[in-house]
């Protein structure tokens, strides 16, 4: 059994369930303290968090991630305990396997190794890890990245140990993300009477072309790097629960996933004018999960492509696909971000799983990049 298969079994078996850490970053935070890290707990709220870094000159290299997973669901639905980790068939089962604790413990032991090999490395190497990237996302690495700022201390370079790959290990790298920005929509109208629509003013009527209207709007065509805008409705809420009533007020709740085509700010802007141009009496509020961000390629996505190679002989595709990730609170501090990790074909379903070999091999391209960038 390897070192790196079996961190991943110890930090499967502390039941991390967001917010919760459960000691898995403590667990790390004595290896790398045995490495020669300095050691720092920032906890914001209920949330733990750890900065870990050693070297004191640039360019800083960061190993980013989160101990935390999403509830495991009906225990009863999967063929083993979620928190007990199982091997069967060359395959590890757990909560947490490949998002993304196999990536956490990867990133450990590849740079254990490399401090072996290279005690005078240039530069320096740091973790971030947090336990609030499955929940709110507002009191980890997002309160971290401020703290860093206020005192000056930058990340030059950034690994996150997100499961990037889709088909195959090794087929996609992520350079960058999509934004993503939340509406809150109340339609208002006058309730009455159905028998007299005359008299009434349904919000659901009045919603309903425009809401057809605007998923049939081409945002854009997305650019080189990112797909087009999308747009989808993941609430809708109305009526008094009477039968003969009409509602007074319809909710409805939205989102934009969108490239560096557009700013939060145009969006919202088109928006507003498309409902009041079409005489929607409405309020809306915004909430805006991240920035679009995209890492260049240079430096950092070279090293990563070449180390995805040397390890696996294959040719990783550079994506910005996918949903959010902490990368957008990491980029805006002028940090390139590179994600690299296992396949997400089960990330966040019963039986979540990642092959033994591909533990390993994510250790091998963890310190592959190390010795691209920082070498002694």
């Amino acid at each position: 059994m390897t070192d790196a298969l079996e961190l991943t079994e110890a930090l499967i078996r502390r039941p991390s369930v967001t917010p919760e850490d459960n000691g898995c970053q403590q667990l790390m935070a004595e290896r790398l303290a045995r490495a020669g890290f300095r050691i720092e707990d920032l906890p914001f709220g209920e949330v733990t968090n750890l900065w870990a870094r050693r070297g004191d000159a640039g360019p800083v290299l960061c190993f980013a991630g989160h101990t935390d997973v999403v509830p495991p669901g009906e225990p009863d639905e999967w063929d083993s305990d979620p928190f007990t980790p199982e091997i069967r068939d060359g395959i590890l089962y757990g909560r947490g396997a490949a998002d993304m604790k196999a990536s956490l413990a990867a990133m450990v032991v590849a740079t254990e190794q490399f401090i072996a090999a290279h005690p005078d490395h240039s530069g320096s190497i740091a973790f971030l890890i947090t336990s609030d990237e499955e929940g709110r996302a507002r009191d980890g690495t997002k309160e971290v990245i401020a703290a860093l700022d206020a005192r000056g201390e930058k990340i030059d370079w950034c690994v996150i140990g997100e499961p990037s790959c889709e088909q195959q290990f090794g087929d996609i790298i992520r350079i960058g993300r999509r934004g993503s920005l939340s509406g809150m929509l109340t339609v208002h109208g006058t309730q009455g009477h159905v028998a007299y629509p005359h008299r009434v003013d349904n919000p659901i009527q009045s919603f309903a072309p425009v809401l057809a209207e605007l998923y049939a709007h081409v945002m854009d065509e997305g650019n080189e790097h990112f797909p087009p805008t999308s747009f989808q409705v993941v609430q809708i809420e109305s009526g008094t629960g009477a039968p003969n009533v009409t509602p007074g007020s319809l909710y409805a709740r939205f989102n934009f996933r969108y490239s560096t085509v557009w700013t939060h700010d145009e969006i919202k802007t088109f928006v507003e004018q498309f409902f009041t141009e079409r005489g929607l009496n409405y309020t809306l509020d915004w909430h805006l999960s991240g920035k679009p961000f995209l890492t260049p390629i240079d430096t950092l996505a070279e090293a990563a492509r070449e180390a995805v190679f040397e390890v696996t002989n294959i040719e990783p595709v550079f994506s910005t696909g996918g949903g959010t990730s902490d990368g957008r609170f990491i980029a805006p501090s002028g940090a390139h971000v590179v994600e690299f990790g296992p396949c997400n074909a089960t990330i966040h379903k019963v039986n979540e799983q990642i092959p033994v070999t591909d533990i390993d091999r994510l250790r091998r391209v963890y310190l592959a990049i190390m010795e691209k960038l920082l070498p002694g």
